[in-house]
């Protein structure tokens, strides 16, 4: 039997957001075939580098860890969009830094995360749904350089990936302009069901389920 455990921030643990209606972890249990289970150990407003805490609690018998975050490492990034520049290339350069950065503590958290030997998985950050357009413009500009380092990990050490960003691709998914909304979390969970019954990790071969 299978234990699907949920690693991350609230595009999991969205529970807050969804006034009362079900959240992902509710959904997801919801989808499983009868012995399956489902543990949420994703915390709201965690960090990359928070999953590594996340890992002490897993349950004896996870069969398959799921990853959702990054947002928050943008969201604390987020001042650069306001920032001033000199040139464009002055401009680029600020991005890349983070980019460093936060590729750097990508690369960590899946350093332990993957010494478990467990199957994992992880999802891109998906665009967001801004109410003004040039602010959503911004933001999906700038969530390439975040999404771009998830994906080279993902690929590189032959990981499947879910694509948030083909996922919640419409208004209703969000609960706000950063939370999955009941709709959202509904096409979240039968995503990672999707990923979970149809990938064939013994392959360590990435693939890509939206």
């Amino acid at each position: 039997m299978k234990h699907i455990v949920l690693l991350g921030d609230s595009i999991f643990d969205n529970g807050a957001y969804v006034s009362g209606g079900p959240d992902v972890i509710q959904q997801l249990r919801e989808r499983l075939p009868a012995g399956w289970q489902a543990t949420l150990r994703a915390v709201d407003g965690s960090v990359t580098s928070g999953v590594k805490g996340q890992l002490h609690r897993l349950p004896k018998d996870a069969s398959h860890l799921v990853i959702s975050v990054g947002g928050n490492d943008a969201l604390g990034q987020s001042s650069v969009l306001e920032r001033g520049a000199r040139s464009v290339a002055d401009a680029v350069g600020k991005l890349a830094d983070i980019q460093e950065e936060f590729g750097r503590s990508y690369q960590a958290m899946l350093d332990h995360v993957l010494a478990l030997g467990l199957p994992t998985a992880v999802c891109t950050i998906y665009d967001a749904n801004y109410p003004d357009a040039g602010r959503q413009r911004l933001v999906v500009t700038a969530l390439s350089v975040f999404n771009d380092c998830i994906t080279r990990e993902a690929f590189a050490r032959g990981l499947p990936l879910v694509d948030l960003r083909l996922i919640c691709d419409r208004a209703e998914d969000y609960a706000n302009p950063i939370e999955p909304s009941v709709r959202g979390g509904e096409k979240i969970s039968a995503a990672i069901l999707r990923l979970v019954t149809e990938h064939d990790f013994s392959r360590r071969r990435a693939g890509v389920f939206t």
